[in-house]
């Protein structure tokens, strides 16, 4: 019984902590970003000088598709490159990934001309350093969409709650679980003491008989 309840308290712990180790780290930094938000709205949040994109479209597919989540790295422009992937404002103000083609002198400065690798054509804009969010790092696949709710002050208060309720249930399980134990190991030392005192007791009534046969009879 004892190794069982062990057993379950162990599963238990590995799966708070497994659960605390994902959602910790998203909760951070969702108020991070949530933070940086509100404090700059001209900037896009960063983490370690690293920003996070969905991606709303396929122009850079098979590299990248649509409902990804791309990870960019701050760079100083300088020192991109032909080929590089880079993170841009257009002249919407809508952040695209593309990739560079070529790179252009205008007026004395720099301009990256740019171009989606499902595109036939290259951008119709010159980007700018100014323009330049990030060097393309790598891709999550697939949870773009989900990161992107996650930035919600409503999520994040999901995520307190969440967090918040595994804990309780978890130490609740674990606490019934050691009483349980406890209960059990009590149990366990008292019938032992029971079974002990009990072959005392037997021994104990083996000796004196032992002793009454052994005495010698007296002569009247």
């Amino acid at each position: 019984m004892n190794k069982k309840g062990k057993w379950y308290k162990s599963i238990t712990n590995w799966i708070i902590i497994i659960a605390c180790i994902i959602l910790v780290p998203i909760l951070l930094i969702n108020i991070w970003i949530i933070y940086q938000a509100h404090t700059n709205e001209d900037e896009i949040p960063s983490v370690f000088g690293y920003k996070p994109f969905m991606v709303l479209s396929g122009s850079m597919e098979t590299e990248i598709h649509k409902g990804d989540l791309i990870i960019t790295k701050i760079i100083e422009p300088e020192t991109l490159k032909i080929e590089d992937v880079i993170a841009f404002r257009d002249a919407e103000g809508t952040v695209t990934t593309h990739r560079i083609k070529d790179i252009v002198e205008n007026d004395g400065e720099t301009y990256f001309i740019t171009k989606g690798d499902n595109n036939n054509s290259q951008d119709q804009n010159l980007v700018s350093y100014d323009d330049v969010e990030g060097l393309y790092v790598m891709r999550i696949p697939g949870i773009g969409n989900m990161m992107n709710s996650l930035a919600e002050p409503t999520t994040v208060v999901v995520l307190v709650l969440l967090i918040s309720a595994i804990f309780m249930i978890g130490f609740s399980i674990s606490t019934k679980k050691q009483r349980e134990l406890e209960r059990e190991e009590f149990l366990e030392y008292k019938k032992m003491k029971e079974e002990q005192a009990k072959k005392e007791e037997e021994n104990t009534s083996k000796k004196k008989a032992s002793s009454n046969k052994k005495s010698p009879k007296k002569k009247d």
